[in-house]
């Protein structure tokens, strides 16, 4: 079993810290992947600059890809029992139609339905879970401020906490660590944009207890708005042309509301509940995907590595199973001590086309139906094949399992599945009085 260290020494300003694995960024890739490893006896330091998880309006739709992820290593129903909400399909609606884009009821999966749970919540599971472990320990309020690169090779981060800045020297370090991330950007590599059409205002309406469970897309006036069934309340993505924002607000807060009511006329009163632009905050919809995800000592996953547009909700669940891709085929190397430039390699090759294939797709919808929809005040004339989708067989699980599991199933490892065992009492990491003295 591994354990973290901090070591002083004369020369050194600050203590040096050491771990097997850095992971930066505590988002669900992160924080799913810190879990495996430490449940594998790695030693996993993962730093989270927030004092805590909570931020509005984060993607928090656990997919069946995830659930069966957390079903391999005993979680799932731990993680279900929390509040929750599911859906069991996905619908676009203009005012004289409706089109059934995926139903997960068809789907070979023990969860046909995705999981609503506020991001914030299972964050909190998952590191409590991984709290169990010895080998695992989560830093908040830890800011990664620089890579320790040295010939040519990542030895760590320093990040700043309330006491002031720390040096963490791992074996390997991961950059999980979301859309703009600066361990991305001080690496100098550069993602592959796609050229995006809207972007998103989110916010939150009630909802009355006899209203479907059905993630809705509705059409009218030139916008969107993306309704997703919580249990007590709707959160809502409008959709607006890109760079549209400033234009919308200089109209005012008023002929917003005339907007959203006139595509959904009995929401007017829920829709005069919207009075002050802090309860829309705008998500710049952004694609992408980077050509190399590792270095010498260097990984990225997740939004780190590719970012995806909101349409269809995957984001979160593709990342995870970067995280899961990741544990499957480093937790042996970094066991060993010794992680190969292949062996990283390998987690890209496993991932770039899955990734590839739903981003293309994610575009092509954005083309197909969205950037008309944007472009009409109209009811949107809804291309003939897609209705065929639901009415054949063979034809209509392909939507919803691009949606809900993705082009390939990913699994845990099977020799990954059962823990190490939890030591009942070690402490977090020795405090060492001189140098390599452990």
């Amino acid at each position: 079993m591994q354990f973290h260290s901090v070591e002083y020494t004369s020369e050194s300003q600050h203590a040096v810290e050491h771990t097997t694995c850095c992971i930066v960024g505590g988002g669900p890739a992160g924080a799913v992947l810190a879990l495996l490893l430490a449940r594998q006896g790695i030693a996993v330091t993962l730093l989270e600059k927030h004092n805590d998880f909570l931020r509005d309006f984060r993607g928090d739709t656990i997919h069946p890809s995830t659930l069966q992820v957390l079903d391999e290593i005993g979680l799932a129903e731990r993680l279900l029992a929390l509040p929750h909400s599911r859906v069991d399909g996905q619908a676009f609606v203009t005012s004289r139609d409706i089109l059934r884009l995926a139903s997960f009821q068809h789907l070979r999966t023990k969860y046909p339905f995705v999981a609503l749970i506020p991001q914030h919540e299972f964050l909190a599971f998952i590191t409590k879970e991984a709290s169990q472990y010895s080998t695992f320990r989560l830093l908040m309020n830890a800011q990664a401020e620089e890579v320790i690169e040295e010939q040519g090779v990542v030895q760590g981060v320093r990040y700043r906490a309330q006491d002031g800045l720390h040096e963490l020297r791992a074996l390997l370090t991961i950059g999980a660590d979301g859309r703009s991330s600066p361990i991305r950007k001080q690496l100098g590599w550069q993602p592959v944009q796609s050229r995006q059409a809207m972007d998103v205002l989110w916010f939150r309406l009630p909802k009355h207890a006899d209203e479907e469970q059905q993630i809705r897309v509705q059409q009218g006036n030139g916008h969107l708005l993306v309704m997703l069934p919580r249990s007590d309340y709707w959160q809502i993505g409008y959709v607006i042309p890109k760079g549209g924002y400033q234009a919308i607000r200089a109209e005012g807060i008023d002929a917003l509301q005339r907007d959203l009511a006139s595509m959904i006329p009995s929401w007017r009163d829920r829709f005069e509940m919207l009075t002050d632009w802090k309860q829309l905050p705008m998500l710049s919809v952004e694609s992408s995907y980077l050509r190399r995800w590792h270095g010498p000592g260097m990984l990225l996953i997740g939004d780190a590595a590719h970012v995806m547009s909101p349409i269809g909700g995957v984001g979160i669940n593709y990342a995870i199973q970067d995280a899961v891709v990741a544990a499957n085929l480093l937790t042996k190397p970094l066991q060993r001590g010794k992680v190969t430039d292949a062996e990283l390699a390998q987690i890209r090759k496993q991932r770039i086309i899955p990734i590839r294939v739903i981003q293309v797709l994610q575009n092509l919808l954005q083309r197909t139906l969205l950037t008309k929809a944007l472009a009409t005040k109209q009811p949107l004339n809804i291309p003939r094949f897609l209705y065929l989708l639901p009415r054949i067989p063979v034809l209509r699980t392909i939507p919803a399992r691009l949606i809900a599991i993705g082009l390939v199933r990913v699994h845990v490892q099977a020799s990954l599945r059962a823990a190490h065992p939890v030591a009942s009492h070690v402490p977090e990491h020795t405090v060492a009085t001189g140098a390599g003295d452990l």
